[in-house]
């Protein structure tokens, strides 16, 4: 159950309205900016607290997913003492050239975490590389399911996607408070 009242909030700090082309092409008339929830300390906070209650009990490390999952996975990692590891779309083309940063996952239970979930895509070939790794990918959380496939797609894998937020939840009245 989502703690009353932070519908209400991350709406006000995440949706914008305009048009906005996304990385597959599609182009929408609202986005929602994880950047402006993540920035506000308090409600990053209060929005982890509420990811890290979705978390399966045996849970060996939290994934981050570039870029957008870094400050939530990161918040949860720090709230519930478990470790993360950060994943790349690619592998870097310098340094340790790695796609997944942190201590090895060989053996391990994750949990991958992003910000929105839509295809269910980025999941999916993150939860390949990371199974090519060893790990075994338990679940997935993200602020916004935006309810376009992505939890059926990541289901017929096995794995559960845990959403703090569907489109009817995010602009329901946070409120099924009565008036007075």
């Amino acid at each position: 159950m989502l703690p009353f009242g932070l519908a209400d909030r991350i709406r006000a700090a995440a949706v914008q309205r305009g048009e906005f082309t996304l990385r597959c092409g599609d182009t929408l008339d609202e986005y929602f900016d994880e950047y402006g929830l993540a920035a506000d300390p308090v409600l990053l906070r209060d929005v982890a607290q509420a990811l890290a209650r979705m978390l399966p009990r045996r849970t060996d490390s939290v994934v981050a997913m570039a870029l957008g999952g870094v400050p939530f996975a990161v918040a949860v990692s720090a709230i519930s003492g478990i470790r993360t590891n950060f994943f790349r779309p690619a592998p870097k083309a310098y340094g340790t050239r790695r796609q997944i940063e942190g201590q090895s996952v060989d053996g391990t239970r994750v949990v991958v975490i992003d910000d929105v979930v839509r295809s269910g895509t980025q999941v999916l070939r993150a939860t390949d590389r990371l199974q090519d790794a060893g790990a075994t990918v338990v679940a997935a959380l993200c602020v916004l399911d935006r309810e376009l496939g992505g939890r059926e797609r990541l289901a017929q894998c096995g794995i559960e996607l845990h959403a703090l937020l569907t489109p009817a939840t995010l602009y329901a009245l946070d409120s099924k408070r009565t008036a007075s």
